[in-house]
């Protein structure tokens, strides 16, 4: 009797435990000191890092910076933003980054991943080799791509005289009209390996009943191509689009090693056009780039937006 007896005062004090050690353990329920704890590093690194660079930005626009001396001059660095016609030509090229070569990065991926999902010979060893880039940083890609862009012992050139076409040799980061083109080439490179990973993900995450039945209807790799797998790998794409066209209109790393936005602003973007006026052309006056930088941020934003409204998917594919 004395057992139940105690084991009936003991049994509302777990009872009373249990809910207070199943609310320190649930972190929907976790106390506003432990979500301080947690909450304020993050927010710390990301308002000294990111938030106050961006206003401070925006607010040194309005001034001429010279060393430590500021001059207020209101919106003159934006009026006179309109008549640079270098930056015009920095848009200009930085547009042609970011709406043409995110098609060539996604095709190019999705074709390798269609490679691999057919079973090429090799697949294991091609799915290294081709994702290997993605893994290089900027500066080795670069310097590996101007080695084989050399005019005189590059691998371009060289197989050109091979087959008999000489004539077609050039010097491909120091020609105007190719120079551009060719540091895209590069870009894609080493981006296409990444986007073959994704899209390979997408594909082998499709109804194997659907593509099963293009099979027994003898369905060829073209049709089922067209109208199958890329409606259905459609978000996917987009989505890939999107994140290669945010990357691109702020490229900077690669161009400026490989050409420095030459020759002749060929290759100019608006990231390496800021880097210039803040610290190449000792102008000694921050403010100016700050306005460029402050109008870009805007462009960006804007185009982000507009994209995810002219490519949002009313009719969503369910699989």
């Amino acid at each position: 009797m004395a057992k139940h007896a105690g084991t009936d005062v003991e049994a509302p004090a777990r009872a009373s435990r249990a809910p207070r050690t199943r609310r320190f353990s649930d972190p929907r329920r976790a106390s506003f000191p432990v979500l301080l704890v947690f909450l304020v590093p993050a927010l710390a690194i990301y308002f000294g890092l990111t938030a106050y660079p961006a206003f401070r930005t925006i607010y040194d626009s309005f001034f001429t910076i010279e060393g430590m001396e500021r001059i207020p001059v209101g919106f003159a660095n934006y009026v006179a933003l309109w008549q640079d016609e270098t930056f015009w030509v920095a848009v200009r090229n930085t547009f042609i980054w970011a709406f043409v070569a995110p098609i060539l990065d996604v095709a190019t991926g999705l074709l390798l991943a269609l490679a691999l999902y057919a079973g090429v010979p090799f697949a294991r060893f091609l799915r290294i080799a081709w994702f290997t880039p993605v893994l290089l940083s900027y500066v080795v890609v670069a310097i590996l791509w101007m080695w084989i862009y050399n005019y005189d012992w590059g691998v371009v050139n060289e197989l050109l005289r091979a087959m008999g076409l000489g004539d077609l040799a050039r010097s491909w980061l120091g020609d105007p009209n190719t120079a551009l083109a060719a540091v895209i080439v590069t870009h894609a490179w080493k981006w296409a390996g990444f986007n073959m990973v994704v899209c390979l993900a997408a594909i082998h995450s499709l109804p194997r009943e659907v593509l099963e039945a293009s099979e027994l209807d003898n369905c060829g790799w073209g049709a089922k191509l067209r109208y199958m797998i890329v409606p259905m790998l459609k978000p996917t794409l987009l989505n890939l689009y999107v994140l290669a066209f945010i990357g691109k209109m702020k490229v900077f790393d690669l161009v400026w090693i490989m050409t420095g936005g030459g020759p002749l602003w060929a290759t100019e973007t608006v990231s390496t056009y800021v880097y210039k006026r803040a610290f190449n052309w000792n102008t000694f006056d921050l403010g100016y780039p700050s306005a460029i930088a402050a109008v870009w941020f805007g462009v960006v934003c804007a185009a982000v937006i507009l994209l995810n409204k002219i490519f949002k998917s009313k009719d969503r594919l369910e699989y």
